[in-house]
């Protein structure tokens, strides 16, 4: 029965918004969103896509159709779970109206806070929008509080009375449509039109004429307000949505603005009307209520009552240095100083004596100033635009002062102020200023720049007296400033080379001790001052460049008097020789079938080899001296790395492949080399040709008896053989299965255990493998296939072309 009755209410809301009102009967709000189907939701949605309005905006609608709140939740519940909600997605407020200010309603906006914006630039929005275009404010009615004592009962109103004491019984009545309510045991009471503590007294003595004990004072009666009843509201003139709407009975006139979308672009925010029976009854000025929080006004409202919001008369704009820059609506008779006080006042750049402003005439527009002092008596008009401007951006009494003074910055010029005032105010000189000159940039009457100099020494006397004028801007150079900076270097052995200042009097020794002092392998025979030519005349057959002194420290490591006493210049470059006879201890490694393997220092710029043999105590029985190899860094030192580098790369110019030029480079780069030494010549002959000289880092390795033979490259079955002197090299290939067909067989070669290298082009004859032990590996290459073109002649008809087929 519910459901029917919910369909047939549904459909008459539907018919009534077709024809731009909202009217619901009061039983709208007995309606249960539980018992509704996905159809109806489906309407619903439909319904309120038609009015353009949001998922957010359930509520507004639901108060449109007398729905509680609760309800409305449920509702907002069952759109979500149906994927109704993204139907309801709107990036433009419900109405488009213009302001008759060139500002289009659809143009706002809102910040991610809710407020209100325009986007159009420079354009401002209306002053009081906002409190019906922020989504962060409601005018809602407040359902739980107390009665106010001022409401009237009417029907559909729920009265609770409560009787306890010596007799207890509990009523819940509802207001009929005549305005009665029927008490159980007395009858109809008429209670239409009253208030809470009128009809109190009438229903307490109903009461007492069955209940003795209300009389006698033990039995007592209490009458309260349970749900209240829907009334319907009409708005009408310049509002954003005009029509019938059924609100709360404690609904006020701000309620019914809000869930009608407020005035429009042309409504007045200060000549709302309520008119009840006909005549009017109250005037609402929502200016009020946003300056001053005032809601004397705004009464509550009636069932039947009409809101009207007239047009408004005067509308001027405000921008610039106020507060809150907007157009604002003025009553006749307010004053422009009206329009300050309700965008907040001026800011405290704003420039107060004139306000600017344009007003339209009956054929064109006009420029008019304003006074400060005459805003409170200034006359408005609607369409009038002021402007307030800003102070200028310069100082009225300023002079400044920079460069070497302890306090530099800003001063006020004061009536008579000297410079010698001002360097004082400033607190003095410093020590490093230059006394000789000094300038002040001044504005001239045409505002360009000029130049004044000065004798700084003769302002501070007092024998030059020179007065500032506003905007003076006075420089005193620093001595340090005017001079390139000086400095001395020193490098070589010291422990911190580098650039040190220059001080006056600065001398040798000094520079020494501010370097750390010297290393242990500096020299003391040899120290090197170079120093800049100054003052020279021209002489084309002079060609010195510097002067260059040597001097000599004490084998005590003191300096000796010339060097204690000699001043430096500035730029003077000091250098600390390396001592000849001084060296740092120079290592190498011997390791492996020796008697006592381990690392030596080298003691003689001639050491060989064998010498190096000779303190390890010679090698072990198991030693296999023909495969000892040396290891020897790439560089030595980074003379050697540059030279290196160098040939390389005019090596690698003769070269075409890039290929080959990265394998020569990384095979060069190596951080150690293998030299490849016959240790046995070394043992038989030292001294000879193949006894090397040790040099840093060097690394030698002599292994055990080799017995095997390491077989790689393109043979079917790589591996290793054991090695006997009398097989011959084919043999050793044979073993591995033989060439591949991919072999390169003349390019083969041999790798020695000591490092040597050899070819193996003539050994496929060979009755052995050339060498007096055991080979590292063979190694046998791939063949190189090339894509070559066919050689064809060239054709009698086309010289230098293949004949055509």
């Amino acid at each position: 029965m519910k459901k029917i009755l919910f369909v047939h209410i549904f459909l008459c809301l539907c018919s009534m918004v077709a024809q731009a009102q909202v009217s619901v009967p009061t039983q709208a709000q007995q309606v249960k969103v539980d018992d509704l189907t996905d159809d109806q939701v489906r309407q619903i949605v439909d319904e309120m896509r038609k009015n353009k309005m949001t998922l957010d905006q359930v509520n507004i609608y639901a108060s449109q159709k007398g729905i509680s709140a609760t309800e409305a939740n449920k509702l907002k519940t069952r759109i979500k779970d149906l994927n109704l909600d993204k139907e309801l997605v709107f990036t433009k407020p419900p109405e488009s109206h213009s302001t008759g200010r060139g500002i289009n309603m659809e143009e706002m906006t809102y910040e991610s806070d809710g407020r209100e914006k325009s986007v159009a630039t420079g354009q401002k929005h209306i002053f009081g929008a906002e409190l019906f275009s922020n989504r962060n404010l409601t005018f809602e009615p407040n359902l739980r509080m107390p009665t106010p004592p001022n409401y009237r009962l009417a029907a559909s109103d729920e009265i609770l009375i409560d009787v306890y004491g010596y007799s207890e019984v509990q009523h819940n009545l509802t207001v009929s449509p005549e305005g009665y309510i029927r008490i159980p045991n007395i009858g109809p009471v008429y209670v239409n039109g009253l208030t809470m503590s009128e009809a109190k007294n009438r229903i307490t003595k109903q009461l007492a004429t069955i209940y003795n004990g209300i009389n006698a004072g033990n039995t007592f009666v209490q009458v309260s307000l349970g749900s209240i009843r829907s009334i319907q509201v009409l708005l009408i003139g310049e509002v954003v949505r005009p029509g019938t709407y059924t609100l709360p009975s404690l609904a006020s006139i701000a309620n019914a603005l809000y869930v009608s979308g407020g005035p429009n672009g042309n409504g007045s925010f200060r000549d709302i009307q309520v008119l009840r029976g006909g005549s009017q009854v109250a005037r609402f000025d929502l200016y009020d209520f946003i300056t001053n929080g005032d809601l004397t006004n705004n009464i509550i409202l009636q069932d039947q009552d009409i809101v009207k919001v007239n047009p408004y008369k005067i509308r001027v704009e405000l921008e610039g240095q106020v507060k809150r820059p907007a157009i604002f609506e003025a009553k006749p008779g307010e004053t422009l100083q009206t329009i300050i006080n309700y965008a907040g006042g001026f800011t405290d750049k704003a420039y107060r004596d004139q306000i600017r402003a344009t007003r339209i005439a009956a054929r064109e527009r006009q420029i008019i100033t304003v006074p400060g002092a005459s805003a409170g008596s200034f006359e408005l008009r609607s369409g009038d635009q002021y402007f307030v401007d800003a102070i200028l951006d310069r100082f009225s009494n300023r002079v400044s002062i920079t460069g070497a003074i302890f306090h530099p910055g800003d001063y006020a010029l004061e009536p008579d102020m000297s410079l010698a005032d001002l360097i004082k105010r400033a607190d003095g000189l410093m020590e490093v200023a230059s006394l000789s000159r000094g300038i002040i940039r001044r504005l001239q009457d045409d505002y360009t720049q000029s130049i004044l100099n000065f004798n700084v020494k003769d302002v501070i006397s007092g024998q030059e007296k020179i007065l500032l004028r506003r905007e003076d801007s006075v420089v005193i150079f620093s001595k340090l400033q005017l001079r390139e900076k000086f400095n001395v270097k020193i490098s070589g052995l010291v422990n911190n080379p580098g650039y040190f200042d220059y001080a006056d009097s600065m001398k040798l020794e000094d520079l020494i001790l501010m370097a750390g002092g010297l290393k242990e392998a500096a020299s003391l025979k040899r120290l090197e001052i170079s120093r800049r030519l100054r003052g020279k005349e021209y002489d084309p057959n002079d060609t010195a460049i510097a002067i260059v002194q040597q001097f000599e420290i004490r084998s005590d490591l003191r300096s000796t008097p010339e060097v204690a006493h000699f001043l430096l210049e500035p730029f003077d470059e000091i250098s600390v020789r390396k001592s000849p006879t001084y060296y740092e201890q120079s290592n190498v490694e011997i390791n492996g079938e020796v008697v006592y393997a381990g690392t030596y220092s080298i003691n003689s710029n001639k050491e060989r080899i064998s010498d190096l043999l000779r303190r390890a105590g010679g090698l072990k029985s198991a030693a296999y001296p023909e495969g000892a190899v040396m290891l020897r860094k790439t560089f030595v030192n980074e003379s050697d790395s540059v030279l290196l580098s160098y040939k390389l790369e005019v090596y690698n110019n003769k070269l075409k492949d890039s290929t080959d030029v990265s394998k020569t480079r990384s095979d060069i780069f190596q951080k150690d080399q293998i030299i490849g030494i016959k240790l046995n010549e070394i043992i038989r002959s030292p001294g000879s040709k193949y006894d090397l000289y040790l040099e840093e880092g060097d690394v030698i390795k002599i292994p055990k008896q080799l017995q095997t033979v390491q077989l790689f490259g393109e043979v079917y079955f790589p591996k290793k053989v054991r090695f006997d002197k009398n097989i011959r090299f084919r043999d050793y290939i044979r073993g591995a299965g033989g060439f591949t067909t991919n072999a390169l067989k003349r390019r083969s070669y041999i790798v020695y255990a000591n490092g040597d290298v050899k070819g193996a082009r003539k050994l496929f004859f060979s009755t052995a493998i050339p060498g007096s032990g055991p080979a590292r590996r063979f190694t046998f290459p791939k063949k190189e296939r090339k894509n070559r073109l066919p050689h064809r002649k060239p054709s009698a008809s086309r010289p230098g072309l293949p004949p055509s087929r």
